[in-house]
């Protein structure tokens, strides 16, 4: 019981759990179950409170509710991050900054160039420029303390810009058929929200109540309906005023974190990647839109991020932490590859009225797994390689005393141990 407990507790819990729901869902999709895995999916669920009426399928509550819970928990770390985070100083934030634009522009260029002669296919450029941040950060703890915990803090912060730039594509570029009416009372609902934060309201219940009925509203505007998870999280107060120790944020964030790693990623990964391989082969793989995905998060992520991460530097508007290299940035680019939980979502909202002749999961799952492997493989010798060379700074000479390395130590140095960093790999940032 204590292993488990400990697993549970590790940074690479969360990633793995998502890993395996999607992989059972692979396995399902390929054997006799698959009737019984698509009739779970397209289940109608209904509810009916007078003349109001919400019936919608299975996948859907889960795509457009349980994912607003993970977007809330998302908006609950951006307003951390950017109050007391790594996001609250400007000279931390402006090269992850650049390197997350570059990481969504040149992916959706990518794809819009293999794609540029159908409109329809065209829909799916922002699928490839999604991060998923529980599997990149779950695939950088494996490394454990073989890489500066300044590696792992740049990524996290790298994929936090990440999910605001898909939180926007997403109310931007994935909404239609906008209700007026409803976005009125989605709005009205927001102004209470807030007020109550302004008049320092730390009672958590009020919050969640008043956050329900502004889902329905969005739900029913147009605009999707995750969306309203990232605005209700940002009306939650960060601090009390009557009791300085107490952060009704931070205790909802704590709350919230297990139960979106453990039960809403892995029910959306599972309900999400059951991908139905029969007659599947290199054609499929070679249509424009899984190609151009699979490009877009293997190539285009980390000629974006380097790019932009190298004009920063080169125009003197950013710089790069002490702890870490150009060596080090490039194995984060590759790991800004992995697109799983956040381009899943994206590529259900591209396609969703589309009648295709594809699967643009194919393209997800083998850019990221691409892109994960590259990654890990890559920083994994970069990091031997730097172990090695100051442990040879550090040996002892012929009077058994040690040298001095580089830096003034008379012993090799001892790297911190892999601690928790400012957005946990169990929370799936998401996406990303």
């Amino acid at each position: 019981m204590q292993r488990i407990r400990d697993f549970f507790q590790s940074d690479i819990a969360g990633g793995v759990v998502l890993a395996f729901a999607a992989v059972l869902a692979m396995i399902i999709a390929n054997t006799p179950l698959y009737g019984h895995y698509h009739h779970l999916l397209e289940m109608s669920i209904g509810v009916h409170v007078g003349d109001f009426v919400l019936d919608k399928h299975a996948i859907h509550w889960i795509n457009d509710g349980l994912m607003a819970i993970f977007f809330f928990l998302v908006g609950l770390e951006l307003k951390r991050e950017m109050l007391v985070g790594e996001l609250s100083e400007v000279k931390k934030i402006v090269l992850p900054a650049l390197a997350a634009v570059g990481g969504m522009i040149m992916p959706g260029l990518i794809y819009a160039a293999i794609n540029w002669n159908n409109p329809e296919f065209l829909k799916g450029w922002a699928i490839p420029a999604a991060t998923d941040i529980a599997f990149a950060l779950g695939v950088i703890s494996l490394l454990g303390n073989r890489v500066p915990i300044a590696l792992k803090v740049f990524l996290a912060s790298v994929a936090i810009f990440d999910d605001i730039g898909a939180i926007l594509i997403i109310a931007f570029f994935y909404s239609h058929g906008l209700s007026l009416t409803a976005l009125a009372w989605a709005g009205g609902i927001l102004a209470v929200v807030f007020a109550l934060n302004r008049l320092n309201v730390t009672r958590i219940a009020p919050y969640l109540i008043l956050g329900l009925f502004m889902w329905l509203a969005v739900l029913k505007s147009g605009i999707h309906a995750t969306i309203a998870g990232v605005l209700l999280a940002f009306c939650i107060p960060m601090y009390d005023k009557d009791d300085e120790e107490h952060s009704p944020l931070e205790d909802l964030e704590h709350d919230l974190q297990d139960g979106v790693a453990f039960i809403v990623l892995p029910i959306f990964a599972f309900a999400n990647s059951g991908i139905h391989l029969g007659g599947a082969g290199l054609g499929e793989i070679a249509h424009p839109v899984p190609l151009a995905i699979a490009a877009g998060l293997f190539l285009g992520k980390p000629i974006g991020v380097m790019l932009f991460s190298w004009l920063g530097v080169k125009l003197g508007l950013a710089s790069i932490p002490n702890e870490i290299n150009w060596k080090h940035i490039f194995g984060v680019s590759l790991l800004c590859g992995i697109g799983f939980t956040m381009s899943l979502f994206i590529g259900g909202l591209a396609f969703s009225a589309v009648d295709k002749a594809f699967d643009e999961r194919l393209g997800i799952i083998l850019g990221s797994l691409l892109s994960g492997i590259a990654g890990y493989v890559y920083l994994n010798i970069i990091s031997k390689r730097t172990n090695m060379d100051l442990a040879d700074l550090a040996q002892p000479s012929d009077d058994n005393t040690y040298i001095p390395d580089a830096h003034g130590h008379l012993s090799p140095p001892r790297y911190p141990p892999l601690t928790s960093l400012a957005t946990s790999a169990n929370t799936c940032w998401l996406y990303a």
